[in-house]
């Protein structure tokens, strides 16, 4: 019994192929060659193979252009959910693209003093723009929000104890737990209250001369309803004062704006957390203040200069292009409206229902005048990034037809890959994230999918 896959064609053969020219304008002839195995080696795990029918030179240049691609790539979010973790969190607005493209050109003072003419901080920067926006005393910017939490605790309460209530040992993002990250600080903790109700005399009742500082974490990832109680930052700054401890917010969100206009509210702005009285706030770049991924500190002069100045503040110290795009996005919050028009998560977010229910409509017309019948339905869409857990906004989507996981795949194969969502064997394109000036291409995309689900069938 013959087997087809004996009659592939060889390595050579297929270099000379009119796929493989096209890449070797592009690729190292290594590469090319790779490519060509690696078509080659799946055709030979084919039994079904009919060597005399495959267009290798389609195959061979799909493959090589597939391998040009990088790793970390844009793609169009049509999940519905606006901060969503797996997909980078929040987009950043053109005034942040344009400041981390001005100073990535070249040169930049990032420790530099224009003024002196010698060396300066990267600490400096942002410091102005957040103290005024949040009524803080000072800031200081590190690498993410887990990392400000580390180094807050590693200054303060290594090789003492960290007391913190039971409620609020939450797991974020990941699987990383908050008892961890804690740990990691080379502090021991100190769990007091219970899961659902956590007093000040719970707190109090558990100082002693081993404490190092009192920590609030803000549960913004889930809700506790029912029986219960909490200790506010309010309540605890005397108490701390008092102790000449430190109480330490993560905060998480920060959110910089009010958003009760659009119907979300219980989550409260960092100048209110600051007000609160805490001693170190802590708080995200990348989560609805809409900015590049990084931690944020904001706290008394004191407490802050005390981090500046630690060894590992160092280990988290963020580079020019982070603090050009936090720097551009903070100016944004000085006048509120152009924050909500610039800033896309804010964007976003107060798009009405009413004008996604006209894009989802137009976007089906599209599709169904194009062959493929879909439908609009109506959704629930979520902020994401661990803010507003409880709370959903109205949405539309496009229904595409077809099998949902095999749509949903061809969406994620497209030189501009879009994430679907599949609810009820359904695979909707949820417009809540996908920013108006997007939906031509998010069209484009949906088209060529749903023409190779047809075309498989």
């Amino acid at each position: 019994v013959s087997d087809a896959r004996r009659d592939l064609p060889s390595v050579n053969v297929l270099l000379e192929g009119a796929g493989a020219m096209s890449l070797l304008k592009e690729l190292p002839r290594e590469v090319v060659v790779e490519s060509i195995r690696a078509v080659l080696d799946q055709a030979r795990r084919d039994p079904q193979l009919d060597a005399g029918t495959v267009d290798w030179n389609t195959l061979v240049f799909r493959e090589g252009r597939r391998r040009k691609r990088p790793s970390l790539r844009r793609v169009l979010n049509a999940t519905g959910i606006v901060l969503h973790t797996n997909l980078a969190r929040a987009p950043l607005a053109e005034a942040a693209v344009a400041a981390i493209s001005e100073v990535a050109l070249g040169y930049a003072n990032l420790e530099y003093d224009l003024a002196k003419g010698e060396r300066g901080s990267r600490y400096v920067h942002c410091v102005g723009l957040l103290t005024e926006l949040t009524g803080a005393e000072d800031a200081l910017v590190v690498n993410n929000c887990a990392g400000a939490l580390v180094l807050a605790l590693a200054a303060n309460a290594r090789g003492k104890q960290t007391i913190v209530s039971r409620g609020e040992l939450i797991e974020i993002g990941g699987g990383f737990r908050v008892p961890d990250i804690m740990a990691a600080a080379g502090t021991t903790l100190v769990e007091v209250g219970t899961t659902n109700r956590t007093r000040v005399s719970d707190y109090a009742s558990a100082i002693t001369p081993e404490t190092g500082a009192l920590v609030k974490v803000h549960r913004s990832n889930f809700t506790v309803e029912g029986f219960v109680a909490e200790a506010t930052s309010r309540e605890l700054a005397p108490l701390a004062l008092a102790h000449g401890l430190p109480l330490i917010e993560d905060f998480g969100s920060g959110l910089m704006l009010s958003l009760a206009d659009i119907g979300l509210s219980g989550e409260p702005t960092a100048r209110e957390v600051v007000a609160n009285g805490a001693s170190l706030v802590l708080m995200s770049g990348d989560k609805l203040m809409g900015g590049p991924q990084a931690g944020i500190i904001l706290g008394t002069k004191e407490r802050v200069a005390q981090l500046r100045a630690h060894p590992l503040a160092r280990s988290y110290r963020v580079d020019k292009l982070t603090i050009a795009a936090l720097g551009a996005t903070l100016e944004l919050y000085r006048t509120p409206e152009r924050a909500k028009t610039g800033i896309p998560v804010l964007r976003l977010l107060h798009v009405p229902s009413a004008t996604l229910e006209s894009r989802a409509r137009t976007l089906a017309a599209r599709l169904t005048t194009n062959g493929f019948a879909c439908d609009v339905v109506s959704t629930d869409s979520a902020v994401g990034g661990g803010a507003f857990p409880a709370a959903r906004l109205a949405s539309f989507a496009v229904s595409l037809p077809g099998n949902a996981e095999t749509i949903a795949r061809l969406l994620r194969e497209d030189e501009l890959p879009v994430i679907a969502r599949i609810a009820d064997g359904r695979a909707l394109l949820d417009l809540r994230a996908v920013d108006a000036g997007d939906l031509p291409r998010l069209a484009n995309v949906a088209e060529v999918a749903l023409a190779k689900a047809a075309s498989a069938s």
